[in-house]
């Protein structure tokens, strides 16, 4: 398993990761909201859904209804010849980021059932919007495959006007996750590149970053303790380009980040120049960082916090070593046959009684523990112990003769 250095390190790296992502965000945002490039891609959906990529019939139709048209303010104004795919810092120009769901299926039948010329449609006399009229009046959309969409709507939805109204909701929804598809991977390109200017901008480099860290235990403790603190506030990864900027700038006193200390990367040229350390390392280092800003900041955030349990975990047993189990004590050491103590020798013992079995001790000598000539004291004890119980047991009967197990005759049944 990794040691504690390396999941230091990783947490230094991460630390980093997390401040670089907050930023490119922030800037990512106040970009957004100079160009509304969702406004641009949302539009550009509409058009896909109804089937006019020049944007001059159904889809002008959808923007101009009172119901979208009330979300923006300004006129729809088609996208010019060749520019009907926005690009990465496509601009919305004015057009609404978010249209609901609702007001795009009520409108989208709206326009079925009355036409989509809304002095028209603002007539009193004007056809009541239902099932039947929606049918009849269909032909109004000019495009096929949306009538046939809403003619499904209108079928699977049982004579009801509000079950056809979600089933144009859910059309809607998933062709909207499609265009969240699109932004998405457009806002990774554009934090990749923002990553990539700050990475290049205040020097970045991963690759230096992780070997100063590895190499240095007082910045390794000190970015560990910043990043701690960091993981335990929740609210870090919501904060602004100027925090995280001013949390970076303190992290240069301990780490290799800016020019201050020149080129430096991944190792100082000291006059010798090499292809790795004069070039290939620090590119690498750099893109390495504009890649980690592309997974955004929530994703590091959560890393962080991840990595520091897993630390929790680990330290503890490097500290202190893990304990044996009672159940299995170390056995004691065995001892070489010239230093273990001789035990003594003990007094022979006297010849067995007639017959075997226990040594037979003078009624005295069973009763109060008397000394015996020919038997030793510690013998005498034991026996006179024994045979006190044996006379309580046995109602005051001495016990004079014992068969030996040699004696006795073979078990008949039972366990043998």
């Amino acid at each position: 398993m990794f040691g504690s250095a390396i999941l230091e390190v990783a947490i230094g790296i991460i630390f980093v990761f997390l401040l670089v992502s907050m930023i490119c965000s922030a800037v990512r945002e106040g970009v957004e909201a100079w160009l509304k490039t969702r406004a641009a891609y949302l539009e550009r959906g509409i058009r896909e859904l109804m089937h006019d990529h020049g944007g001059k019939a159904l889809a002008r139709s959808m923007y101009e209804h009172p119901l979208i048209y009330s979300l923006y303010a300004g006129k729809y104004v088609p996208p010019a010849k060749g520019a009907e795919k926005p690009g990465l810092l496509a601009k919305g120009t004015g057009l609404p980021s978010y249209i609901p769901a609702r007001n795009f299926a009520t409108a989208l039948m709206d326009i079925a059932a009355r036409g989509p010329d809304p002095l028209v449609g603002s007539d009193p006399h004007a056809p009541v919007m239902n099932l039947d009229t929606i049918r009849a009046n269909i032909v109004n959309l000019e495009c096929e495959p949306v009538q046939r969409v809403i003619l499904t709507a209108i079928d699977s939805a049982q004579g009801s006007l509000d079950r056809a109204r979600e089933n144009l909701e859910n059309w809607y929804d998933s062709g909207m996750d499609r265009v969240s598809g699109w932004y998405k991977r457009s806002t990774q390109w554009v934090l990749f590149w923002t990553g990539l200017v700050v990475a290049v901008g205040l020097n970045i480099n991963t690759i230096t970053i992780a070997d100063f860290l590895y190499s240095d235990d007082t910045a390794r403790a000190a970015i560990v303790a910043r990043a701690e603190a960091a993981a335990a506030d929740t609210a870090f990864v919501n904060r602004g380009y100027a925090a995280a900027k001013q949390e970076l700038d303190s992290l240069s006193i301990d780490l290799p980040i800016g020019w201050s200390a020149g080129w430096g990367a991944p190792h100082p040229l000291n006059g010798r120049w090499d292809p790795w350390n004069g070039l290939f390392g620090p590119i690498l280092g750099w893109l390495l960082t504009a890649f980690a800003a592309t997974m955004g900041a929530p994703f590091w955030f959560d890393l962080l916090n991840k990595v520091m349990v897993i630390r929790s975990t680990v330290k503890p047993r490097e500290k202190s070593p893990e304990e044996g189990s009672e159940d299995r004590q170390p056995r004691a050491p065995k001892t070489s046959p010239a230093a273990a103590p001789v035990p003594p020798v003990p007094p022979a013992a006297p010849p067995p009684a007639e017959g075997g079995g226990v040594l037979a001790l003078p009624p005295a000598a069973l009763a109060g523990g008397q000394p015996t000539p020919g038997v030793s004291p510690a013998a005498t004890a034991a026996l006179s112990a024994s045979a006190r119980v044996a006379l309580e047991d046995a109602c005051d009967i001495p016990i004079t003769h014992v068969t030996s197990d040699e004696d006795l005759p073979p078990a008949e049944g039972g366990v043998a």
